[in-house]
């Protein structure tokens, strides 16, 4: 991932310093296991704990071979003497690597759902703000009823509650080890040891495994971290059609410190939605590595390594990617301009015609027979469209309406109130209250 699009926590993550480090405790653990079954003498365990890892040393190996664990353990054994014959004994390559990486991604799920738990809180504060501010809803891009602004935010909150359900969920199916030799049958190590250094670990060891930890698992937490990023495009695409001249409700924050300043080099007036841009092209990144992720599933036999170029590059990208965004979109959330003038201004373009359905219904709790009510206020609403007559006017002049809803009875039903009445009740559905 580009510096730009990379925080320093995430980047530390997948960074190779951090790799090897984790590399190395694996090393370590199994040298600490094989010394419980009284196999690596205690003298040399106790050495064997100070082991460090040499990258110059590496990169010097590394040249040579071409191989990244004989490298690494190399390197690490160069800082041992004699008792470093036992680094790497019995293990082979994705002993180390695999465990390793689950390691990354557990703390790389770590951070993402502390990123989601951010946003949330950004939502939850301007969700109460705007709680009872009436705004259009709408369906298909036309004006359909009214609603309050608040409840897209609780949406886009209780959607935000479900991805941290989903990051807990493919936590605990990635927090796994395996040290179980070349194929996985614990020839030359014994499962205790595999045991031994899940538990030092913190991670499960594997029920079965091949030469490697299986890739479902990796491919779940990239179509989860896709996932995220499909909510956080939901959002950014919404605030982008809100943001449009025509509409102009919601603007990102602009002219902020941190913040866009200028949004175009030649049209001094622009004001663009450029950070909920950046969100949409980042969640089509993402996306894209899901399909990646989907084909390293299917390897030849017990491991092939046809897996192992894509997944340098989108586990930590995916990842980078994500984290970026959340972060992001809380500032986003946090700092968008609401203009409920506007908002009020949109309610009236069509001159009552967002009424129609509490109109009819009206009319069909009379008595009337639901088509003929439906016929009825269909005709007058395309008559309003077409001349842009005020709504409640047509109907005032129709005496087939007017004598089943007489005076106020017709009057209240134009009543943007009555469309918040069950706000706190969806509130309090999706846990929040105030």
């Amino acid at each position: 991932m580009i510096e730009r699009y990379s925080r320093p926590a995430m980047k530390k993550v997948w960074s190779d310093d951090n790799a090897f480090e984790l590399w190395l405790r694996v090393e370590i653990a199994a040298c600490q296991a094989w010394s419980d079954l009284g196999v690596v003498p205690k003298e040399d365990m106790d050495l064997i704990r100070h082991a460090t890892f040499n990258r110059s040393s590496y990169d010097k190996w590394f040249d040579e071979t071409k191989h990244d664990v004989v490298s690494f353990t190399r390197a690490v054994s160069e800082t041992l003497g004699p008792e470093s014959r036992w680094i790497h004994y019995g293990l082979t390559s994705n002993d180390v690597k695999d465990t390793a990486l689950a390691m990354q991604m557990t703390e790389a799920c770590d951070l993402i759902d502390a990123g989601v738990l951010e946003l949330m809180t950004s939502l939850t504060k301007q969700a109460m703000v705007y709680k009872n501010t009436p705004c259009i809803g709408r369906s298909h891009g036309v004006h359909a009823e009214p609603m309050s602004f608040g409840l897209k935010l609780v949406l886009w909150w209780s959607e935000m509650q479900r991805n941290r359900d989903r990051i807990a969920g493919v936590r605990s199916r990635v927090a796994v080890g395996m040290i179980s030799g070349p194929v996985g049958t614990y020839a030359g190590i014994p499962p205790e040891i595999e045991d031994s250094v899940c538990r030092q670990l913190n991670l499960t060891p594997v029920a079965v495994s091949n030469q490697i930890i299986q890739r479902d698992r990796h491919a779940e937490f990239v179509q989860t971290l896709a996932i995220i990023g499909a909510s956080l495009e939901k959002i950014a695409t919404e605030i982008r059609a809100l943001q449009r001249t025509e509409i102009r409700e919601v603007q990102e924050p602009f002219g902020e410190p941190g913040y866009v300043t200028k949004g175009s080099s030649s049209m001094p007036h622009k004001r663009n939605p450029e950070l909920s841009e950046r969100v949409c092209g980042l969640a089509r990144l993402v996306r894209g590595h899901a399909v990646t992720a989907l084909d390293d599933v299917a390897l030849w036999h017990e491991r092939d390594i046809s897996h192992s170029s894509a997944e340098r590059m989108i586990l930590p990208d995916s990842s980078l990617a994500i984290d970026y965004m959340l972060s992001l979109m809380t500032g986003i959330i946090g700092g968008m301009v609401v203009d409920t003038d506007r908002m009020m201004h949109n309610l009236e373009l069509t001159r009552g015609l967002v009424f129609s359905p509490r109109v009819m219904l009206a009319l069909v709790e009379a008595g009337m027979d639901r088509t003929e009510a439906y016929e009825l206020i269909q005709k007058h609403s395309m008559h309003s469209w077409d001349t842009e007559e005020d709504f409640r006017d047509i109907l005032r002049k129709d005496a087939g309406v007017t004598s089943i809803l007489a005076g106020d009875a017709l009057e209240s039903l134009f009543d943007y109130s009555y469309y918040l009445s069950h706000v706190d009740h969806i509130y309090s559905k999706v846990g929040l209250s105030g």
